[in-house]
């Protein structure tokens, strides 16, 4: 990842995307086939990111895409155009933070995200600018900062309830606020916010767009399961973590389950049961390069003391420390 060259953009885009239009812009060619083609390019991007076992390999592509965005929004002539390129912006910065947060860079991600949000504001999209915020308070959970994800996240509830009532945004939102209640330990703020997003099966096929709003109730599952397994409620994240395995899930999603069944097993102080996961995580994260995987399995390795005295756990904790520093 050409992590410099993102990182001067950054740079550019926030200062663009914060002036007002002018008529004395250029009328240059890119700023029209944005326009034209750029929505419809992004979502191909995304559905090439969604379905890549390795993540990196998106990261040219969409590298290139934020530099033509760049000079786009230089081309901005009126107010109408100059709002779609933003939200056009908020769009793409979102896949570029995704990136980052693979990779485990969170603050890049956080810078990646904070323009996203700031482009979203700009551009007058109310869903996509709660979206950003959401995905900033991800950075915060996995860094293990709840208390940072919380304002952030009341922030992206509040903004959603502004968006479009046909989309998911907002019961994505109460799903990740269940993420950081659980992390603080508050047992009811998480189940009252898992069932507020359990409401996205009452909305109709086209509550997401597949791209920056994915969330369509599938990942609950596994969230649930993630959820009572951090409130120390093993037997209740056995069920829902099994329920989330008997789905089709992206490699990425099934080696953050499998990594929790594994912790699961922790619990048990059943050797094989993390053994048999673990391994299996460790082939995947292997395969895809992830650092997120990576990150899922230094989690489990936190958490292996109390088996240690069996060789094979202890083999397990020398693997895992080998793979976190290659990721």
């Amino acid at each position: 990842m050409k992590r410099r060259d993102v990182l001067g953009l950054l740079a550019v885009t926030g200062a663009l995307v914060t002036l007002p239009g002018s008529d004395e812009a250029p009328q240059g060619h890119t700023g029209t086939a944005l326009l034209e083609t750029g929505e419809e390019l992004h979502r191909g991007l995304w559905q090439v990111f969604t379905l890549s076992d390795s993540k990196p390999t998106v990261f040219p592509a969409v590298r290139r895409q934020l530099d033509v965005l760049a000079k786009g929004l230089i081309d901005a002539r009126t107010e109408a155009d100059r709002a779609r390129l933003c939200t056009m912006t908020g769009d793409l910065y979102q896949l570029a933070g995704e990136l980052f947060f693979d990779a485990n860079r969170y603050t890049d991600a956080a810078e990646c995200y904070t323009l996203a949000a700031n482009a979203a504001h700009a551009g007058g999209d109310h869903d996509l600018w709660a979206c950003a915020l959401t995905r900033h308070a991800y950075v915060e959970l996995y860094a293990r900062r709840a208390h940072a994800a919380q304002p952030l996240l009341a922030a992206a509830s509040l903004i959603a309830r502004r968006g479009d009532s046909a989309l998911s945004t907002r019961h994505w939102v109460a799903a990740v606020q269940a993420q950081a209640y659980a992390a603080m330990g508050d047992v009811d703020a998480c189940t009252r916010a898992l069932d507020e997003a359990e409401e996205v099966h009452s909305l109709g096929n086209r509550s997401h767009n597949g791209g920056w709003l994915r969330f369509d109730g599938s990942r609950l599952p596994e969230e649930r399961g993630a959820c009572y397994l951090q409130l120390g409620r093993p037997d209740l994240a056995e069920d829902a973590l099994t329920a989330a395995l008997a789905q089709p899930l992206s490699l990425r999603r099934r080696g953050a389950v499998l990594s929790d069944l594994a912790v699961l097993g922790v619990h048990r102080r059943d050797v094989d049961q993390v053994v048999h996961y673990a391994e299996t995580v460790i082939g995947l994260a292997g395969q895809s390069n992830s650092g997120f995987i990576a990150k899922k399995l230094d989690g489990l390795r936190g958490r292996l003391a109390p088996l240690m005295s069996d060789d094979r756990v202890s083999d397990l904790d020398h693997r895992i420390a080998a793979l976190s520093r290659t990721a």
